[in-house]
């Protein structure tokens, strides 16, 4: 039986992410990108709503799925968030969300994806489907008992909930880090899709900068270690030494929860771009349609 998961050559298929002044800015990178294809809208603090909005606007009027980052911490109030919400929907079209904790120097009253999720909005505006974090590498501030709290909360809101909900992780750089987890959480209970980060090609220079920021060095200096510093720092990074075993994971657990990649573009839209079309994990049609929906 063919796994759905996999594109017709056997590779998973991808999602990606941007930030709203990119979009909005340099939206000719979009004709690199398939009809379809999820793309993500950052929220670091340094755009505007309105840019926000546009930039998912801009992104659905593409024919692209435009899935903004619901920040729960940068939220001042709730009537802020609703704000937030209530114009993604009706003004640009946005059906897909990844609700996360998200940082702020204050934060406001939501201080959790759970308490995002509680609100009960996404449903009262039609979102369809829900994407929550996943930490293959832990997280810095948070304890691994309540990590597994949380994630057994949101499937208890899931259960009752019209959207689909699914895991999107941090980005890593040991596969075999990532296999166990995701054994691990499958023995925690969890029935959510999982859509692991990968790191797209770049020079390990700016690898070094985002994994210090994330939180994953640890994941990086396994990758220099197994490939040699000096070698790895000079020729770069190979995402697919970190896609290829999960792909291979789908040939020995078919019930595995993996579902797809989500490519971190730290060394541009284009550059990944390519790299997932060469590979196979996206694909173009003369019309620029897209045969996956990522």
């Amino acid at each position: 039986m063919t796994d759905t998961r996999l594109t017709p050559n056997g590779r998973l298929a991808a999602s990606t992410e941007m930030s709203p002044k990119q979009v909005v800015e340099k939206s000719e990178l979009l004709s690199f990108i398939p009809r379809g294809t999820r793309v993500y809208v950052t929220d670091l603090g340094n755009a505007s709503e309105d840019m926000i909005v546009s930039a998912a606007k801009t992104l659905h009027d593409r024919g692209l799925t435009p899935v903004p980052h619901m920040a729960a911490r940068r939220y001042p109030s709730a009537e802020a968030f609703e704000r937030r919400i209530k114009r993604l929907t009706q003004e640009a079209g946005v059906a897909d969300v990844l609700v996360i904790a998200g940082e702020a120097d204050k934060a406001g009253p939501l201080t959790s994806s759970v308490a995002l999720l509680e609100t009960g909005l996404f449903d009262e505006l039609g979102i369809k489907t829900i994407a929550v974090a996943g930490h293959p590498e832990g997280a810095p501030d948070i304890k691994p008992d309540v990590i597994k709290s949380f994630l057994l909360r949101k499937h208890e809101i899931a259960a009752s909930s019209d959207a689909r909900f699914f895991l999107v992780t941090q980005f890593g750089f040991d596969p075999v880090k990532v296999n166990q987890w995701l054994d691990d959480i499958a023995s925690w209970g969890n029935k959510f899709p999982v859509h692991i980060g990968v790191a797209g090609p770049a020079k390990m220079t700016t690898l070094l900068k985002f994994a210090a920021f994330a939180g994953v060095e640890n994941s990086l200096n396994f990758l220099k270690k197994r490939g040699g510093s000096v070698v790895s720092m000079l020729s770069g990074y190979d995402p697919d030494t970190m896609v290829e075993p999960l792909e291979a994971r789908l040939q020995t657990r078919p019930h595995s929860q993996l579902a797809q990649i989500h490519a971190y573009p730290f060394g541009g839209i284009q550059k990944t771009a390519d790299w997932l079309t060469e590979r196979g994990s996206w694909s173009f049609r003369n019309d620029q349609t897209s045969s996956l929906t990522a």
